[in-house]
């Protein structure tokens, strides 16, 4: 049978299947009360078992019900994402839906209940209703919207709403039941139904919607307005005080937005709405709904991230350009979402792989010569860098990759809400259109965009389709079997890594062995250069480890892998290969100022000025010298040479790393470096260490987890030179060493922080251990309690200083580990700096040092917001001496916890502080002033 007759077949047997499965019959009257920002419903639904199994009893999504309480899977998934915003809301901010009465046709009331997920309610039926039968139900309850700053989704101060998944929906059952909570991931599953909502809303209030509508009226109490849905999923409705949408009717749908470009006009964006749909419809076919609804909303759910991000008079891309990339992303994610109804929690890449392939289409056909950057690839100085030469659809595989050299990359088939935000919104995307576009070059891409349009007409509004159903349109259209595809591409994390090995040519042939660096077994593209031109180009695979090829020579001076990067591939710095001789075959230096992305082509080397600060030194300005990428790389060095002016002499720092990423979970990093720093820890007494180091790290399998262990194994080597005018006052030998073990086991979680470590430090002078464990609860009444415990023991002890002893609130940090700005003062402004380690107290006592053992204890409740009470209490011993009780108390402004806090002391061992002379000298704070750091604040949610 040849393809286009199967084909037909599939058509008509789905056709028939599809005839066969009655859609449910959902009717609602609904009315929205604008000062109690609640909605009343009443709805009619008849439910269709098109199983084969009877059933007892029906589950329903009720998602607007997610916005509950702080318990909900929502409210769980934002603070995994470090979003406090739900937990902390008020009472009368949050969402929630009370159910009133639940009857059948026979008017028998029915009992229902919550499930433990509390956005689900199960109904149990009166008596179970047989295969391929129906009943009715009626349910009355009321939605109290929630605030719309959490989600959009709900009520905004001007009185505008947005409902989105808000009403009653039966979830799927397949012979079991698919039951999935909100977790603000876009991703309700449930049967396709004939909705039909009588609707009365407030007066003033300008109503669009995906649904049709018709019987619009006004009467003195408000508007009524009939919205009417055949094989719809859902109802979206937005109600905006301001008319701000329009419709744009074209030959092939009307679409509706609130997409708008400032400087580019009505006509233009008519014009080129038009030609986005007429792209819809080529590559997608008829669109079987009237209205298209894209709106803002929609967009900012799912942005263009990257450059234009940035605020509108740097972003630099053209109006046009900006405005249909916007409309086209937000329109194919509306126009797949309202027609291709797979389980976007189990297989949403497919919706996504067709969605970014075709705006990888639409740019190739549009704008071919489109650059990543904009107009910033024209302007001096940023056009030497790498970044200005890539091509806009050089993203998606940048960003995919940005995810696989971190380690974070997850599978395509992972579940929708197992994915960490950045894989969810990015990287996964990317990596799925990517996906198609490698079919595309493999198999041809006038098969894919056949087999796309084909698959479309054929599925559209078919009830739960499945990933097996793209796959067999996928096989029909290609010559070559496609199993590495969903099995290898999709279905793991398994990197594409090639390289041309052992080549070798006569007059009319080349010689070349092609390795598989990663066992991953899919086609490779090879492309023969002669001065940058293509003019040979070839696919080989089934490469299990390596394998020899010979191909005819055409004039070729290079030959390169994957020369087009369609290919998501690991590591391109070894894909290429001169024909030219051995030194030919060399890459040339580049050094290049900031850093860029990765040129397969030079061996790049990064400079950038900087600049630290200490009192000693003051500030330091140098030059940093590095290698590092925006995407990691195995082996990296940072050198960072600055000068003192106060000291009149060079400091600063480098180091040499190698890193090696292991699987998604266990063991997961190992990390090698040798680093070394030199600085001023008092006038004219210089400091310079030198540390080897091993990190091993361990993650488990859920990687949205932010769990994480570590084990570190470091020598650490001290050289000081010592000012003669303060030789005396040092009382250890200038030069030490210490070899250092630390087992730390961290969840930095919002809700419940949990953190402990266990060190170890031996030197010829003393052998210590010390154990630290920190708590953080943020409980539901919004009161957060912290506590954190340490104790060290000296296990040997031959020194008669303080210099290696515990400390109480100002560690001597003899390794050199703490950013302090003055490490030797004693008094002033650089004095009050804290920064907790070993005891943690916020008051300086008289002898706060431990030369035998310490054990403290470090606690705080916040009274309001941020403002907090601390306490802390401990016990210290020196030799030959006895244990003495210490403590002190006071408040604490947790401004930004770690990053930026002040703390007020009130009372202690010293009395009450707050009544003592010079009272501002007490006062401590913490700051933290790393870029590093401060950027891993704003990025953590994202990995």
């Amino acid at each position: 049978m040849n393809k286009s007759l199967l084909l037909f077949s599939s058509c008509c047997f789905l056709l028939v299947g599809q005839l066969s499965l009655a859609q449910h019959l959902n009717k609602l009257k609904v009315t929205i009360d604008a000062t109690t920002n609640e909605i009343h419903v009443k709805q009619q639904l008849t439910y269709h078992n098109d199983s084969e199994h009877g059933l007892s009893s029906i589950y329903f999504n009720d998602w607007n019900h997610a916005y509950s309480n702080k318990k909900t899977a929502l409210a769980t998934r934002f603070a995994d994402e470090f979003n406090r915003s739900l937990y902390f809301a008020k009472d009368e901010e949050r969402g929630r839906t009370t159910i009133n009465s639940v009857v059948d046709e026979n008017y028998t009331g029915l009992k229902w209940e919550r499930l433990a997920q509390r956005d689900i309610v199960k109904i149990h039926l009166d008596k179970p209703l047989p295969p391929h039968e129906s009943t009715q139900l009626f349910i009355t309850y009321t939605l109290k919207l929630p605030n719309s700053r959490f989600t959009d989704y709900g009520y905004y101060p001007d009185g505008s709403f947005y409902l989105k998944d808000w009403y009653l929906s039966p979830a799927v059952f397949d012979g079991e039941w698919r039951l999935y909570s909100d977790k603000d991931l876009g991703d309700l599953y449930t049967d396709p139904a004939e909705t039909t909502i009588d609707l009365i809303y407030p007066k003033g209030l300008n109503l669009v919607s995906n649904f049709d509508s018709s019987s619009n009226s006004i009467f003195p109490g408000g508007q009524q307005i009939v919205l009417k849905g055949s094989n719809r999923k859902n109802c979206e409705i937005v109600l905006t005080r301001e008319r701000t949408f329009t419709n744009h009717i074209t030959l092939y749908l009307t679409l509706i937005t609130d997409i708008e470009a400032e400087k580019y006009t009505e006509i233009d964006q008519g014009i080129s709405i038009n030609k986005i749909a007429e792209f819809l419809h080529e590559n997608l076919g008829d669109y079987p709904h009237t209205n298209l609804l894209v709106s803002n909303i929609q967009y900012n759910d799912n942005p263009l991230y990257g450059l234009n991000q940035l605020p509108s008079f740097i972003r630099p891309y053209g109006e046009k350009f900006q405005f249909e990339m916007k409309v086209l992303k937000t329109a194919l994610e509306s126009y797949l979402s309202e027609t291709l109804f797979f389980d976007k929690r189990k297989d949403r890449w497919v919706n996504d792989a067709i969605a970014n392939y075709l705006m990888i289409k639409f740019v190739e056909k549009y704008y071919p010569n489109q650059k990543l950057i904009g107009k910033l690839a024209n302007i001096w100085g940023v056009r030497s860098f790498h970044l200005a030469d890539m091509g806009f659809n050089e993203q998606y595989a940048f960003f995919s990759m940005l995810a696989a050299r971190k380690n974070i990359d997850q599978a395509l088939s992972t579940p929708n809400d197992s994915l960490i935000r950045f894989n969810q919104k990015i990287a996964n995307r990317y990596k799925a259109g990517l996906g198609l576009a490698y079919l595309a070059e493999y198999v041809g891409e006038e098969r894919i965009d056949s087999t796309i349009l084909d698959f479309f007409n054929v599925h559209k509004l078919s009830p739960n389709i499945k990933v097996a159903d793209f796959k067999n349109v996928l096989e029909q259209c290609s010559d070559n079997e496609l199993d590495w595809f969903f099995e290898e591409y999709v279905k793991t994390r398994k990197k594409i890594d090639y390289k041309i090995k052992k080549i070798s040519k006569t007059d009319d042939s080349i010689t070349f062995v092609l390795k598989n660096k990663r066992g991953t077994n899919v086609p490779i593209s090879l492309f023969g250069l002669k001065k940058d031109s293509v003019v040979s180009k070839y696919w080989f695979k089934d490469i299990d480890t390596s394998k020899t090829f010979t191909i005819p020579r055409n004039g070729e001076d290079r030959l390169v892998l994957n020369y087009d990067q369609k290919i998501p591939e690991f590591n391109q710095r070894d894909n290429w290969k001169t024909l030219n001789g051995f030194f030919s075959s060399n890459k040339p230096l580049k050094f290049q100022f900031f850093k860029d992305t990765e040129d397969p082509y030079y061996n790049q080397v990064f400079y950038v000025p900087v600049a630290n600060f200490n009192i000693y030194d003051g500030v330091t300005p140098g030059l940093r010298i590095y290698n590092k990428t925006f995407l990691e790389r195995p082996f990296q060095f940072d050198i960072a040479p600055t000068y003192s002016f106060l000291e009149k002499t060079l400091v600063g720092k480098a180091s040499l790393r190698y890193r090696q990423y292991h699987g998604k979970s266990g063991l997961y990093l190992s990390s090698y470096q040798l680093s070394g720093s030199t600085s001023h820890f008092q006038v004219n007494s210089r400091f310079t260490t030198l540390t080897p180091s091993v990190l091993f790290g361990w993650r488990p399998d859920d990687l949205i987890s932010n769990r994480r262990q570590f084990l570190l194994a470091r020598h650490r080597s001290v050289f000081r030179n010592i000012d003669g005018a303060i030789a005396d006052e040092i009382d250890t030998d200038p030069d030490y060493s210490v070899f250092n073990v630390r087992f730390q086991d961290i969840d930095n979680h919002i809700i419940n922080y949990k953190s402990w470590w266990l060190d170890a430090q031996h030197s010829a002078d003393f052998t210590k251990l010390a154990f630290e464990l920190e708590y953080r609860w943020l409980y539901e009444n919004n009161r957060q309690f912290n506590i954190r415990l340490f104790a060290g023991k000296f296990l040997r002890n031959k020194t008669d200083s303080d210099f290696f002893s515990f400390a109480l609130d100002r560690p001597t940090d003899y390794l050199f580990d703490l950013d302090y700005l003055g490490r030797s003062e004693d008094s002033g402004i650089y004095s009050q700096q804290i920064i907790i380690a070993e005891g943690g107290f916020k008051s300086q006592l008289p002898d706060p040092f431990a030369n035998d053992w310490m054990a403290t204890a470090n606690a705080s409740v916040n009274i309001w917001r941020w403002i907090e009470l601390y306490g802390d209490i401990g016990y210290l011993k020196n030799k030959g001496e006895n244990a003495r009780f210490v403590y002190d108390s006071g408040v604490r402004l947790n401004l930004v916890t770690d990053y930026f806090e002040l703390y007020f002391p009130l009372h202690s061992n010293n009395g009450w502080e707050i009544a003592q002379p010079n009272y501002n000298e007490r006062i401590r704070f913490l700051v933290t002033i790393s870029p590093r750091t401060l950027i891993g604040l704003f990025t953590r949610k994202w990995f």
